[in-house]
């Protein structure tokens, strides 16, 4: 038997035969054993025998099926389920499968149909059921059969037989057509309509239920019929059936969000009715409920904890009702983000109430809701709302801060209940709350404090208990403020260090977390407190220290340990007297160990910038040349820590370093600067520049190597940011040591050597933002030798005017003048003026755009003189417009608002005059101006840029509407507030007649979608129309330009459609709730068939939509796979240019991103367009290889979410 699982068997027709023949025999044996085995056997049998075997083996085991003995029947169906679960699934394309399953269909459904024997019946529906979920779509053929033989079940007497058909109509709705879907539903609708009986109602419910789990998008349509219905039955006297009722409205919430729309607040009302239904019960008012409660806890409690489950009489099942309505209500909280405040008034004092239920079962799933409430108020926490939170979410926190009092009220007794499940429930609802308000509960900690410690101390407690007791409280310690614990450290800390002992790693490893946090707690560094730590110390560090010992421990608790270790040390170091040395040794042990390494130098950092001044020299010796082995390793968390440690220990420990540790450390950092790891090399020059300050004579040494790498990293194309500013730091501070052969000539000169040295005209050597850096290294040079400045800058200025000077010489020449004009005042230098303007007629762009920044930037270092002369320039050269308005912008963007005030009208009046111009990049640029220049003073200024949108030429308006777009940034700023209350009017221009203005308007719309986006959240429902409207195809604006022989077709509303998509693009980002996600869809699915750039953005959204909205997708798939399709299949005509072919293989991939998106749905394989296409891909060599390599690429990108479309 087991031979048949190896691959190497093979059978000829013969053995087939008689190994088949034998099978089914044996499964007939008397002998149990023997069944079993034999069942076993058929599944590896399946894939190795011809079809025609495989269906007598179906067919024998149906008949076995009928027949009278249990034990028969029982063994055939198993084995028919492993003859299923064993077929090939569709995809492959073996028609064996569809026969075999046809076969066993015919005789299931005639079972089904006659049987009298119930069990027979059950099994039958099961291996329906089994089939339909994995095969499903092969039996399209049977698929009405088999709906006419699964709705009379639905009627039977037997209850069990009503739940397996439910079961296999909910895998039928998934494969089956339209016709038959709508067959269904009408019967169970009138069926419903009909109430023949409670029992039978209850079923079609239930039905109706479990079809909308299973294809929610097709339920949709039916919904306003259904949900009258099902209304109507809330009200019936019947528990059960309610609580039928309430999975419905929760399955329809959640799978067909959309059309359950209109019905939420029915939904939600009937939900609060029966949250608090329980009839057989009187929750005595509260009053009486405090006094009495001291007497229940006496007697009344032990006989309730026997019956755990049902306290009152076992007929009660309206708990079941509660439940099923809290359920429905965690459905709408968690689906329904946009009606949170009304949440906040209606739903949350119920809520609140309820917390006291007696059932615990219903008590989670209140606690689940309520949790699932919190969860929806807490800011969302991404770069875009960091900046962004606009008045709308303050509304619902602060009604949720009202509420916490009753919260608190309602929770503190049942802290200290015996009922473990209630007690977790309340931590884990608190520790939300914790979490999104912070700072909430420092008024109630008096009341949290006793279950807290009763929680941690109490002997029956289990260890889960404790741990979420534990977390809880460390989530408390971090939000709130340390005053508010003072009073009760006494109490808390010993079950606490009780914890840390604890034989569980995890309760110790979480016991750890929070001692951690005590320490900051106990004594705060940051400010004076007059609570006092000492009695605490010893408790504190006798407990960690065990675990610190501990070298058998796991690897979890060793680090915490560690850390908390290194807080104690650092706030409480003083305290420690003679037990500090010998515990700096065993850090010193743990730094030896490669497991424990990393943390410890993170404890070290710790302990070395404690304001306590820790004596550190018991360890240094051993300590800084194992430092400074760890950055020849590799790890690279590990080198970055090291280098923030060293750095801090050379700051605060330099009088206890010995030169010979600071030369350990100095060997090792030639080889961390590099372009290779900007990150790395910034933290390196960071510590460099430390060292230069505090061990200026240690420098010479090994100054050769260092500067050589750094300079190579200047030249670097890829600095800029963060290393960049390191580097000038450094060589800032190297210029004040005033170290031999490291003086500022020396530098200079080795800055600028490849520029000078390079031949012929243009420096091969150099990419351009090399020149960027350069110029700044050496700006900030003379900034730090006031004295050789004059001399370097009147040589730039004779380099420039010398006609033998490269363009690269020039270049860098203006760039240096630029950057050191910046800072410092150049009027010395009579000849500057004269040579930039000259500059502006160079014959290269380079020099010129050079000259352009130096003149802006000098400007803005000196505006009384330069500011006049360039408007001057401006007004009277229209020939050097472009350059000096470039110039213009870098004054705005660089001067403080304060200095460019009194200018502003002058600069104000000069751009207007300059709006109208023809040339599109001028106006950009003059665009980009009034925009910065709005922000100087935006109360008076944007009312301006307003009425100037209804006079002027269209040139006008586009200049005006992208002046706003640059007014929004992704920081917040004073303009905010006055642009929330106009930028409807700036948006009307969306509708402009003229095709660039509305153009310029979706590309403001799509900045401020992007970066600001609570400036057109309220808005959307009018924009939006609009923005639709853009993003059809105009035949108008299609014409045909003839070149030569061929024609060939423009079309001008390309652009404007595909602005219009990218803001679709950066809506769903930021305003995904505002959005009619099925009306957003119509407009996607149009762009799957639009031209090539519209296509490749449409398969982006779709990606995303697939994570964004699954649902929606889902219910959308037919018409959206067509397109899909259609393009990963075409061909290009044999002829065409290579573009031709890239651009149609960039498609194909594209369009496979989206279909490999749409795969990772849940549920997806069920429908039957997408199953066919992934056999069609399957089936289709070119596809899929392009599948498997996208399937691999994104194998390797771990985030695809964070990909940006700017």
């Amino acid at each position: 038997m087991m031979e048949l699982q190896k691959d190497s068997i093979k059978l000829d027709e013969d053995s087939e035969k008689k190994v088949v023949k034998m099978l089914l025999k044996l499964l007939e044996d008397k002998n149990g054993e023997v069944q079993n085995l034999a069942v076993k056997c058929l599944g590896p049998l399946v894939s190795k025998v011809k079809e025609y075997q495989v269906e007598t083996i179906v067919d024998s085991l149906c008949t076995n099926m009928l027949s009278d003995k249990e034990q028969l029947r029982d063994i055939s169906s198993i084995g028919l389920k492993t003859v299923i679960s064993e077929l090939p699934p569709a995809s492959t394309g073996s028609t064996m499968t569809a026969n075999v399953c046809k076969k066993i269909t015919a005789q299931l459904t005639g079972a089904i149909g006659k049987q009298e024997d119930v069990s027979v019946q059950l099994e039958a529906l099961d291996i329906l059921s089994d089939m339909l979920s994995r095969l499903g779509g092969m039996l399209y053929t049977f698929h009405s059969s088999i709906l006419n033989c699964l709705l009379p079940q639905l009627t039977s007497p037997r209850l069990a037989v009503r739940k397996r058909a439910i079961i296999a109509l909910g895998y039928l709705v998934l494969t089956c057509n339209g016709n038959i879907f709508s067959e269904l539903m009408e019967h169970l609708l009138a069926e419903l309509k009909r109430n023949e009986s409670t029992s039978t109602t209850r079923t079609y419910i239930q039905c109706i239920a479990g079809i909308s789990r299973q294809a929610g998008h097709r339920t949709g349509e039916y919904l306003e019929k259904i949900i009258p219905l099902v209304v109507r039955y809330c009200n019936v006297e019947d528990d059960e059936l309610r609580e039928y009722c309430f999975q419905a409205f929760e399955s329809f919430v959640r799978r067909c969000p959309k059309e359950i729309g209109p019905h939420i607040p029915s939904v939600m009302g009937l939900c609060l009715k029966y949250i608090t239904y329980d009839p057989n019960y009187n929750y005595d008012n509260e009053e009486e409920e405090e006094e009495e409660e001291m007497m229940e806890t006496e007697n009344g409690e032990d006989e309730e904890q026997e019956s755990d489950d049902e306290y009152s009489d076992d007929d009660d099942i309206s708990w079941k009702v509660r439940r099923s309505a809290a359920k429905c209500l965690e459905a709408i909280i968690s689906t329904r983000h946009d009606l949170l405040q009304e949440f906040y008034k209606t739903l949350s004092p119920v809520l609140i109430g309820r917390f006291k239920e007696r059932e615990e079962n219903v008590k989670a799933d209140i606690f689940c809701a309520y949790i699932s409430l919190l969860k929806q108020t807490l800011p969302i926490q991404s770069w875009l709302h960091a900046s962004d939170a606009g008045g709308k979410e303050e509304i619902p926190l602060t009604m949720l801060q009202n509420q916490v009092p009753n919260i608190i009220k309602a929770l503190h007794k049942q802290l200290k209940e015996k009922s473990i499940k209630s007690r977790q429930g309340c931590f884990s609802l608190l520790t939300e709350l914790a979490n999104v308000l912070p700072g909430c509960l420092a008024d109630h900690i008096p009341a949290l404090m006793p279950g807290i410690i009763f929680s941690l101390a109490d002997k029956s407690s289990s260890s889960n208990m404790r741990i979420d007791t534990l977390s809880f409280l460390h989530v408390l310690l971090c939000n709130h403020q340390p005053e508010v614990f003072h009073p009760h450290i006494k109490a808390l800390l010993p079950p606490v260090v009780t914890c840390i002992g604890d034989p569980f790693y995890k309760i110790t490893s979480e016991a750890l977390l929070v001692t951690q946090q005590l320490v900051k707690v106990i004594r705060p560094l940051d400010k004076s407190c007059a609570f006092d730590s000492k009695p605490y110390v010893k408790d504190l560090f006798s407990g960690t220290l065990k675990r610190l010992k501990a070298a058998d421990i796991d690897q979890e608790v060793k680090e915490r340990a560690i850390s908390c270790m290194g807080q104690i040390v650092c706030n409480l170091g003083d305290h420690l007297g003679g037990d500090l040395p010998p515990t700096l040794k065993i850090f010193l042990e743990r730094l030896k160990n490669e497991i424990t390494r990393l943390t410890t130098v993170k404890a070290l950092t710790l302990i070395a910038s404690s304001p306590l001044k820790i004596d550190l020299r018991p360890i240094l010796g051993e300590g800084v040349p194992i430092l400074a082995s760890f950055l020849r390793k590799n790890q690279r968390a590990l080198k970055l820590s090291t280098l923030t440690a060293l750095d801090i220990l050379i700051k605060n420990y330099s009088d206890s370093l010995k030169p010979a540790m600071v030369e350990s450390v100095l060997t090792e950092l030639p080889a961390l600067i590099s372009e290779n790891d900007l990150h790395v090399s910034q933290v390196a020059i960071v510590f460099l520049t430390t060292l230069a300050k505090v061990y200026p004579s240690s420098l010479s040494k090994i100054s050769g190597s260092v500067l050589s790498e750094l300079f190579q990293l200047v030249h670097s194309p890829l600095l800029q940011g963060g290393a960049l500013n390191a580097i000038i730091d450094f060589f800032q501070a190297l210029v004040i040591t005033k170290t031999a052969n490291m003086g500022y000539a020396e530098l200079i000169k080795q800055l600028t050597s490849p520029i000078y040295s390079s031949p012929g005209g243009v420096s091969v050597a150099l990419h351009k933002q090399a020149y960027y850096s350069v110029a700044k290294c050496v700006a900030a040079l003379s900034s730090a030798c006031p004295k050789e400045a004059t001399r370097i800058a009147s040589q730039f200025i004779q380099d420039v005017k010398n006609p033998k000077s490269s363009a690269a010489v020039k270049m860098l020449a203006f760039l240096s003048l630029a950057e050191m004009g910046r800072t410092m005042n150049l009027s010395a230098q009579k000849e500057l003026k004269t040579v930039i303007l000259e500059a502006f007629s160079s014959p290269s762009e380079e020099v010129k755009s050079a000259a352009s920044y130096a003149l802006g930037n000098i400007s803005a270092g000196n505006l009384k003189e330069y500011l006049p002369f360039m408007l001057k320039e401006i007004g009277s050269q229209p020939k050097r417009q472009y350059l000096l308005l470039h110039s213009l912008k870098e004054v705005i963007s660089s001067s403080p608002a304060d200095g460019l005030k009194p200018h502003v009208e002058d600069i104000w009046a000069l751009l207007f005059n300059h709006c109208e111009c023809t040339e599109e990049g001028t106006r950009n640029v003059v665009a980009e101006c009034l925009g910065k220049l709005t922000l100087v003073n935006p109360s008076q200024l944007l009312p301006r840029l307003k009425k100037q949108l209804s006079s002027g030429s269209p040139h006008a308006r586009s200049t005006v509407v992208t002046a706003i777009k640059f007014t929004i940034s992704d920081q917040p700023q004073p303009i905010d507030v006055l642009l929330k209350g106009c930028i409807g009017d700036f948006l009307k221009t969306l509708q402009d007649p003229d095709l660039n203005v509305r153009r310029v308007a979706l590309a403001m719309f799509n900045s401020a979608a992007h970066n600001k986006p609570s400036l057109i959240r309220d808005m959307l429902n009018t924009v939006l129309p609009h923005l639709y409207n853009e993003t059809k195809i105009r035949r108008e604006l299609i014409r045909e330009v003839e070149m030569g022989p061929f024609k060939h077709t423009v079309d001008d509303g390309l652009d404007v459609r595909k602005a219009a998509f990218e803001c679709m693009y950066s809506l769903l980002e930021s305003c995904l709730d505002r959005l009619d996600i099925y009306e957003y869809l119509n407009h996607v699915e149009d762009g799957l068939k639009d031209h090539y750039d519209i296509r490749m953005l449409t398969f982006i959204m779709l990606a995303r939509l697939s994570t964004l909205c699954p649902n929606a997708v889902l219910q959308r798939l037919e018409r959206l796979i067509e397109p899909l399709r259609a393009t990963c299949s075409t061909k290009v005509k044999a002829g065409s240019v290579k573009q031709e072919f890239e651009k149609q293989d960039e498609l194909k991939r594209s369009a496979m991103r989206a279909v490999a998106a749409l795969l990772t749905i849940p549920e997806v394989e069920k429908s039957p367009v997408m199953a066919e296409f992934s056999s069609q891909i399957r089936a289709n060599p070119e596809m899929a290889s392009l599948y498997e390599s996208i399937q691999k690429d994104s194998a390797s990108l771990p985030t695809t979410e964070s990909m940006d479309m700017n």
